[in-house]
């Protein structure tokens, strides 16, 4: 049944993205007026650099593409028309220099908004940092009392 689903009732053998679905995949008609761009890691350690749309209808995989440099990125979100691309208004992503660089280079018109879970983590690790030097500093002066104290016995 499922060779039968592969070979004759799906589209897969005359799927135009068969050649190149391995480094990547574009869903032109998947692209919305806001974006999320992010890499991904899968299980075998491969890294892709993934584009959806946010939700306006429903969201949808816009571009998969293997690895994240760039140059690379940006030639593939290249083949979508430029008229098309400067329709996007807004492509959230992470603080990497490449993401923006993709951002910039694909979506001339979009403002670049960071992944607000990225903002929380380093606003929570500058607290831990604050508050671990804090303790670091509350003990050297409880440990100056204490020797305080020992030489004044």
């Amino acid at each position: 049944m499922q060779r039968q689903h592969k070979d004759y009732l799906s589209d897969l053998l005359s799927w135009n993205q068969k050649k190149h679905a391995k480094n990547w995949m574009l869903f032109p008609k998947n692209l919305g007026t806001y974006l999320s761009l992010d890499e991904t890691a899968f299980s075998n350690g491969d890294l892709y650099t993934i584009l959806t749309k946010k939700k306006q209808k429903k969201e949808a995989v816009t571009a998969m593409i293997k690895g994240t440099k760039a140059e690379v990125v940006i030639k593939i979100l290249r083949k979508i028309p430029v008229r098309q691309r400067k329709k996007v208004k807004g492509v959230t992503l992470d603080m990497a220099d490449n993401m923006g660089l993709i951002a910039k280079k694909s979506f001339p018109n979009a403002t670049q908004v960071i992944n607000r879970f990225h903002v929380q983590k380093l606003v929570l690790d500058a607290l831990q940092e604050i508050g671990i030097k804090r303790r670091r500093e509350a003990l050297d002066i409880e440990n100056d009392a204490i020797e305080n104290s020992r030489n004044n016995l």
